[in-house]
């Protein structure tokens, strides 16, 4: 298959045929064998009924029913692990995303690109709800993630293949997609794509997401950079509150024993022991995670790092294909 198309439904049912009526023209002008998967996110207004029928009429369509509603992220990961397309789309399914833009994200991956996340420059939503607290969350991962995409919550982009079926998305990491994929390598660019006003159903988002998103860039964060090494964070932090308190305490106590300086009563005493404590719980803590972080790795078998190319597997499988043809050429023989 060549391009994998995925696209949750959450109560579209005023949106989902003219939304599949404009992904079937879209991907028919690329000229690729395309599938397209829906995945209903337990809808209640019909959607799945409908999505039913556009299954019956379209044997390029494909749909997943979620029992209940499980959320964005869990759908996309649905289609991810369902996809089997060398490229794969995603888009929203409120019809605010125009599939038209796919052919100019394609081209830009063409350019050597893993992914092609979209810019939504002129976004079509209310500015106090909507744009502001995006525009704010946006600022705030690109300085946490080092990962320069104006716009995390577009949901139109275009991956290759391997780099979407790798991503293992948890929570709401939906958001934080560009930043998942260039921690297993991969080349990430932006493109400026149509932003369209909703003309029916209701937004899913508010400004209840604000807390979530902080935690779950926290989250990403310590994934990113301590996942392998969480001793390292732990540790830092303990000794940054250990090594002073242990100062403290040899302080207090030189004046004790030398100078015959009273103790008690002393708020300094308290803080010193309490630094102390909070170092050594901190480095523990770094040595249990370290111990969990060795025995999920070696327990799945999960490598530390993502292979690009191995040019020597790549040399065995061609010597492999040439001697089956030899051997093929000479069984008719």
């Amino acid at each position: 298959m060549d391009l994998s198309i995925i696209v949750p439904i959450y109560n579209e049912y005023g949106n989902l045929e003219p939304l599949h009526a404009e992904i079937s023209a879209a991907a028919l002008a690329l000229g690729k064998d395309y599938e397209v998967i829906y995945i209903d996110d337990g809808s209640t207004d019909g959607s799945a009924e409908l999505l039913r029928s556009i299954h019956a009429s379209d044997d390029r369509v494909r749909v997943i029913f979620f029992r209940r509603n499980f959320g964005q992220t869990a759908a996309l990961s649905a289609g991810f692990g369902a996809c089997t397309g060398e490229v794969v789309v995603t888009m929203d399914g409120d019809r605010q995303n125009d599939p038209a833009d796919m052919a100019r994200l394609l081209a830009k991956l063409d350019e050597g690109y893993d992914l092609v996340s979209g810019w939504r420059r002129k976004r079509c939503d209310g500015f106090w709800l909507r744009r502001l607290p995006s525009a704010v969350a946006n600022a705030i991962i690109r300085v946490t993630t080092n990962v320069k995409v104006h716009d995390y919550g577009c949901m139109l982009k275009v991956y290759d293949g391997e780099i979407a079926r790798g991503l293992r998305l948890y929570g709401e990491m939906h958001r934080f997609i560009p930043a998942m994929a260039w921690d297993l390598g991969a080349s990430v660019a932006e493109l400026v794509v149509n932003h369209r006003p909703r003309v029916a159903g209701v937004s899913k988002y508010g400004l209840s997401r604000a807390t979530r998103v902080v935690l779950d860039l926290l989250t990403v964060k310590f994934l990113s950079v301590f996942s392998t090494r969480p001793l390292h964070a732990f540790g830092l932090l303990g000794f940054a509150l250990g090594v002073p308190g242990t100062i403290m305490l040899g302080w207090l106590g030189f004046d004790r024993l030398v100078f015959g300086v009273e103790l008690a009563g002393r708020p300094i005493v308290l803080l010193a022991i309490l630094l102390v404590v909070m170092g050594v719980q901190f480095i523990t803590m770094g040595l249990l995670a370290e111990m969990l972080a060795r025995t999920y790795h070696e327990s799945q078998k999960k490598p530390v790092y993502v292979v690009a190319l191995d040019l020597l597997a790549e040399q065995d499988a061609d010597e492999a294909g040439a001697s089956l043809v030899a051997v093929s050429g000479v069984a008719k023989a």
